[in-house]
């Protein structure tokens, strides 16, 4: 896996299970499990065909409910925790799980526990999806970082939140960012507007595209991470919507997901 650091990422191999998954583990933390999710397999007719983990898309709820319920189970896993995302910066510290079979109700845009088990959601179709963890192993936390998430610097904000939550100095967290709308198919014809000159440094005039992959490594960097300790995934929805779900590709389209969880003997 390839830093997030000030040179350009190199492609990482995409390499996902017989179930459509991509694993990833930070160095060093054995107890702690990330999976990013892709929309091969499932149960889910199109437009969502394949592994569509959405509720709120338009989906039969009972067909997302056996992708849930599917995914739960290649993952060992019996409790998970998401939120209904709503491109703020709301951070949850130690939710109550969702179930698995319902919509979730609680709204925002990262959480964090400390609980073994408990596997922490991110739904995406080209947002970023930021998973980090403290290199104690202690605590996890999953962010659903938007271009508006990026505006509001949530992933600055949730570091410092987490920081302050748990004691712990921002060094020793370690994060990795999911399949996501690639630099060269991040296009915004009302950059001025939506972003201001503040962001111009990531915004590439002549193609009018900003590079959301650099700008949340840059406010990582900013909030403290270590450059060494950030990763990313390099796979562009849009592009490959083939294997991810794209909302720039088709508007009507499923969710993938990003989850990390501590284990449940750590």
């Amino acid at each position: 896996m390839v830093p997030l650091g000030p040179t350009p990422f190199r492609p990482i191999p995409f390499e996902p299970t017989p179930l459509g998954l991509i694993p990833f583990r930070f160095p060093g933390l054995a107890g702690i499990s990330c999976v990013f999710t892709t929309r091969r397999g499932g149960h889910s007719l199109p437009p969502f065909d394949g592994v569509n983990l959405s509720f709120d898309v338009g989906d039969a709820p009972t067909t997302v409910a056996v992708n849930r319920r599917q995914l739960a189970a290649g993952l060992g896993l019996s409790r998970w925790c998401e939120c209904r995302q709503v491109h703020g910066d709301v951070l949850h510290i130690e939710p109550a799980p969702t179930p698995l079979g319902t919509a979730a109700v609680l709204e925002g845009d990262a959480l964090a526990t400390s609980a073994p088990g408990l596997a922490l959601c991110i739904k995406t179709a080209d947002c970023q999806p930021v998973l980090l963890a403290h290199a104690s192993g202690r605590f996890v936390a999953a962010l659903h970082v938007g271009w508006r998430g990026n505006v509001l610097d949530l992933p600055g904000s949730a570091v410092a939140r987490l920081c302050a939550h748990y004691g712990c100095d921002p060094a020793g967290l370690f994060a990795v960012r999911g399949p996501s709308l690639g630099p060269q198919q991040a296009q915004f014809t009302n950059f001025a507007t939506e972003f201001g000159a503040g962001f111009r440094e990531f915004y590439d005039a002549s193609a009018q595209t900003v590079d959301l992959w650099r700008l949340t490594r840059c406010q990582l960097e900013a909030a403290g991470l270590r450059p060494e300790r950030i990763f990313g995934l390099d796979q562009c929805t849009q592009s490959n919507h083939q294997d991810f779900f794209s909302f720039r590709a088709a508007r009507v389209t499923g969710r993938q997901m990003a989850l990390i969880w501590i284990g449940a003997g750590a």
